[in-house]
């Protein structure tokens, strides 16, 4: 029975016994339940979900009772249910998720909310708290207005990509009816977010193009960076073309022709990005979203974990139910053909990607969430060992298609032997470091070993 009720809880805590004096234990899990998505507390199980059971769980369960009713404000809707478990007495405690948070602890002057992040109850930070209490008004950090006139502003970019992408010239009206304008001529939050000027500080995007496989120093490390900021058209044209310009689109000579095979697919970057921008949470303050590209791997991280929803990587892409944090934008953005409302995104990168040529399952895009989103996209060219499968390289010095990079490395020293690593790197469209790795293993080989300087010397060939 316990391991059927703990597999239909959303979440859930253990308590061995009920802390009566230090009730807090207890109940900031009972307020973070509340401001979530629901969860279930366990009275009488201990941590390894051992039943230990209850003394007197009836006046236990009135303690219950009493306690939240004193202590959480306001109060949340509770079901209290006692069950018999290999002979004793354990009391489940379901807390729904509520509709008018936040659901503070409240004792003396002590006055928190909390919230669920992994698997223990924390104090809401601040930009929760002003989230939840969004929520608990029915209102969105999008649909705000602000001090700013709309007719202070222009909104050029915005009517050009309306009218490229949806063949429908802007209307005046669209300000009003789309949400970006109150009745008063004041723009909200979501219109600040689409002025040519930039007003709101954070919103921006940070691109890295990393060198390898970890993140390392910005002034040592990276091959490119770039800092944009301004309206999310604009942010989401520039992360599309940092994305490109720091992406191949290789190709392989097969029996039906020429077949490209991008790093990535392009629709799958392009929902990424839009997740990132329209679905981020903009109240937290001094955040952005980063684009940080390896040799192996995209990574998207956004301000702001799932709305309303446990961890992503908990969830089944495949039945994500669609909860948006920013629906002003959500819908502003599905006008112009950029997403769908029905929370197919994720699982849009995921079957983009499943097309590419030489998709394997240990390619398949990865979520995270927590106080954060982040999407990792695999580069589907990359290979640990070296390989450049299928990869039509090296052809300067008629190397095979479908051989080992290290091969062709040492081939072409073997043609050239004062070709240089940077010569090296730009012929097989990988990185310098790349090819410094490459070299160290053909002299660990004995095939290569080099005399002289490094621009005025040669390869002596050892081996081959």
């Amino acid at each position: 029975m316990l391991h059927r009720l703990i597999a239909e809880a959303t979440e859930c805590d253990f308590k061995q016994a009920l802390e009566k004096d230090e009730p807090k234990s207890w109940l900031k899990s009972v307020s973070a339940f509340a401001n979530g998505i629901g969860g279930t507390l366990f009275f009488g199980v201990a941590d390894d979900n051992t039943v230990i059971g209850l003394i007197d769980a009836q006046k236990d369960a009135e303690i219950i009772s009493e306690k939240i009713k004193d202590r959480i404000s306001p109060v949340p809707e509770i079901i209290l249910t006692p069950y018999e478990e290999n002979g004793g007495t354990i009391l489940a405690l379901v807390v729904q998720s509520g509709r008018n948070t936040p659901y503070y602890y409240v004792h003396g002057r002590v006055r928190e909310a909390y919230v669920r992040i992994g698997n223990e109850s924390v104090p809401a930070p601040d930009y929760m708290l002003n989230e939840l209490i969004l929520k608990g008004t029915n209102q969105t950090y999008d649909a705000l207005a602000t001090e700013f006139k709309r007719e202070d502003y222009s909104f050029t970019l915005l009517e050009a990509t309306y009218r490229e992408r949806t063949k429908i010239k802007w209307e005046q009206r669209n300000y009003v009816s789309f949400g970006l304008e109150t009745d008063k001529g004041f723009l909200t939050r979501a219109g600040s977010l689409l002025t040519d000027q930039h007003i709101v500080y954070n919103s921006r995007v940070f691109c890295t193009r990393w060198n390898g496989l970890e993140k390392g120093s910005i002034f040592d490390d990276a091959l490119d960076d770039k800092e944009y900021e301004g309206n999310l058209i604009y942010l989401l044209q520039n992360g599309q073309d940092f994305i490109k310009n720091n992406s191949k689109v290789r190709f392989a000579k097969e029996a039906r022709g020429r077949v490209d095979k991008p790093d990535y697919a392009e629709r799958a970057v392009l929902e990424a990005l839009v997740n990132a921008l329209i679905h981020r949470d903009y109240i937290i303050k001094g955040a952005e979203v980063h684009i940080d590209m390896y040799d192996d791997r995209l990574t998207i991280t956004s301000p702001g974990g799932m709305y309303k929803g446990r961890a992503i990587q908990e969830q089944d892409i495949e039945n994500i139910e669609s909860e948006r944090r920013n629906p002003v934008l959500a819908d502003l953005f599905h006008r112009m053909r950029y997403m769908e409302r029905r929370g197919s995104g994720l699982k849009k990168i995921i079957n983009e990607t499943k097309i590419l040529p030489g998709y394997t399952d240990d390619l398949k895009p990865q979520f995270y969430s927590d106080t954060s989103f982040r999407v990792v996209i695999k580069n589907m060219n990359y290979n640990a060992d070296g390989l450049n499968v299928g990869l039509n390289v090296g052809v300067n010095v008629g190397v095979n298609v479908g051989v080992k990079r290290l091969d062709n490395v040492f081939t072409a020293i073997q043609h050239n032997n004062t070709i240089t690593k940077k010569e090296l790197a730009e012929q097989f469209d990988v990185t310098e470091r790349t090819i410094e790795r490459d070299i160290a293993a053909l002299k660990k080989q004995n095939k290569i070993k080099r005399i002289g300087a490094d621009k005025s010397g040669y390869w002596e060939i050892l081996g081959g």
